[in-house]
């Protein structure tokens, strides 16, 4: 199991770097692999998310990949909405909560699959 969870480490630390979001591999293999709740897994994959999000933020504001005023109504927005998340998270039975995360990754996924390049 150690070596799975190091895996899960890296790789979701690579996915976070890219800004996709690290906890589409962290959760689902925490889920697999552990006894944990979807509570503890989700708890454990934001604590994962702070040191990540802050190393790949200081390289893409190093190369100027960030238009601050387009971030910070997201931010602002995006705080109320974690609270809100998280609350939510809580108070949900973690069997709800882990079939809302699958429906949610599953509808990214086919997104990502569906969509045009936009480069």
């Amino acid at each position: 199991m150690t070596a799975a969870l190091i895996t899960a480490g890296f790789v979701s630390g690579i996915i976070a770097g890219m800004g996709v979001g690290g906890g589409s591999i962290l959760v689902p293999i925490l889920a697999v692999f552990t006894t944990l709740s979807q509570q503890e897994i989700q708890g454990i994959n934001l604590v994962v998310f702070i040191p990540a999000s802050i190393a790949a933020l200081c390289v893409h504001k190093k190369t100027g990949n960030i238009d601050f005023s387009l971030a910070k109504p997201i931010i602002i927005y995006g705080i109320i909405g974690a609270a809100a998340g998280a609350f939510a998270a809580i108070a949900l039975d973690a069997s709800v909560l882990r079939k809302i995360f699958a429906v949610f990754i599953f509808i990214i996924g086919v997104f990502q699959l569906t969509k045009k390049d936009r480069s």
